[in-house]
């Protein structure tokens, strides 16, 4: 009986692999088995035992990741989705995938970071650093290479911005001083296309490395510029892509004046994102701000080339 029941937890917690890419099949199918091998050594100290729920829910892993892009909406998208009862998303970036410390302790580790699910409902989680992360792609697709991803992007220079205002933000908080925008942004009175915020704006070398591993019709782009001014429609393109039925409606979402954003409305119940979202910009020199429309307009150019898709962005 504990062998049956061991057998059909294993089941449950392991993605279903279809190949899709023939070139790094056999690379992909040595990464699995090996991952299976750690999974059954975990699950044989009894850690699946945790992983199951007496209400039939259980703990798995994701089959759908949110990754990124850093201060592109990520978690309005992660919130919204959640609106839609056959999902079930981790409430904490869990930066699996990305930080070395995290990957070594395997997927058990990585399913115990997942919130309970049913069989029918989607397990989703987010970490927007994913997106930028060199060794992410074909660890993710190591581990499932039918996974849907889910990208939110928003015009790059804006995304600077707030890439910006947040760690700014988190200094003030701590009381500690930080430089101006215009000292990051400025070097020997040029661009600093060395500055982190620019390079992870750069979306076309970050999109390139995970067509790698992934088609085209595995990521779905979310605009995020859209979704801040008008979220319904962005949120049922999302619904299609994850073949989920139509649950989420326009009236699940409403204006807030005061905080000058749209909040939610599940079940009569109003919530609206933490307050650290949606925070004005520093005010930057315009002619700084056309450099950066400048900088950017040829890596967008690629961008809507490999995607085959163009964005309203300067």
């Amino acid at each position: 009986m504990a062998a049956f029941l061991l057998g059909a937890v294993l089941l449950i917690v392991q993605p279903q692999i279809v190949p899709s890419r023939t070139a790094i099949n056999s690379k992909a199918e040595t990464s699995q088995s090996a991952q299976r091998e750690l999974l059954k050594k975990t699950s044989q100290k009894n850690d699946f035992k945790e992983n199951i729920h007496s209400n039939g829910s259980c703990r798995q892993l994701p089959q759908t990741i949110i990754i990124g892009v850093r201060k592109g909406g990520t978690r309005a998208l992660l919130e919204m989705l959640s609106l839609h009862p056959d999902i079930a998303a981790a409430e904490s970036e869990v930066h699996f995938f990305d930080w070395e410390d995290h990957y070594r302790n395997g997927l058990q580790w990585y399913i115990n970071q997942m919130p309970f699910s049913y069989p029918h409902q989607i397990t989703v989680e987010k970490t927007p650093a994913y997106f930028t992360s060199p060794k992410v792609p074909e660890r993710v697709y190591n581990m499932n290479q039918s996974m849907r991803l889910l990208l939110i992007l928003r015009d790059p220079s804006e995304r600077v911005l707030s890439d910006y205002t947040q760690v700014f933000y988190n200094h003030l908080q701590k009381h500690k001083p930080y430089p101006s925008i215009e000292q990051f942004l400025i070097k020997d009175g040029e661009l600093n296309v060395d500055y982190k915020a620019i390079n992870r704006s750069l979306y076309y070398i970050h999109m390139q490395n995970w067509l790698k591993y992934f088609p085209l019709d595995r990521i779905h782009i979310v605009d995020g510029d859209k979704l801040i001014k008008d979220p319904f429609p962005e949120i049922e393109k999302v619904e299609r892509f994850l073949k989920l039925s139509p649950q989420i409606n326009a009236s699940n979402f409403y204006f807030n004046k005061t905080k000058g954003f749209y909040c939610l409305r599940d079940s009569g119940r109003e919530r609206c994102l933490h307050e650290s979202k949606g925070r004005a910009h520093p005010q930057i020199d315009t002619r700084l701000l056309e450099k950066l429309h400048e900088y950017f307009h040829e890596p967008n150019k690629k961008f809507f080339e490999l995607v085959g898709r163009t964005f309203d962005w300067h």
